[in-house]
């Protein structure tokens, strides 16, 4: 027997306003139920487990113990300028000479999350 991952929740101050933001990042739905004032508010991926945001009364303390890597169909720094755009913040710049790396942003309420590189950045790197 084994458990199926059901959902990534995560605790925040405004769970609509925090999954409209993820819904833009990932260009996914908001659950067509979810609307302004929710207490749960989930973003529909494609594939995989939902994005599933619980309002609670504390606010972020600390540096994630877990945290979304995300891989963009563009370039890692296209991505970032658009995810800046959306109203990330900047945390760490990890990108090396030579291509490789990842940039650390976090969303409007402070969740740290990495841009990657693309497939296409990757497959240059190697080429």
């Amino acid at each position: 027997m084994v458990s199926v991952l059901q959902n990534v929740a995560v605790d925040c101050a405004d769970a609509y306003e925090l999954a409209r933001f993820w819904s833009s990042v990932t260009g996914r739905p908001l659950h067509p139920e979810d609307g302004p004032g929710e207490r749960e508010t989930q973003v529909l991926l494609a594939e995989g487990p939902l994005l599933h945001f619980n309002q609670v009364p504390e606010a972020k303390m600390v540096k994630n113990r877990i945290h979304l890597c995300l891989r963009p169909e563009t370039s890692r720094d296209q991505e970032v300028d658009r995810l800046l755009g959306l109203g990330a913040t900047f945390v760490a710049d990890h990108r090396n000479p030579d291509g490789s790396g990842w940039v650390v942003l976090a969303d409007p309420e402070g969740n740290e999350f990495c841009v990657l590189r693309s497939d296409a950045d990757r497959a240059a790197m190697h080429s």
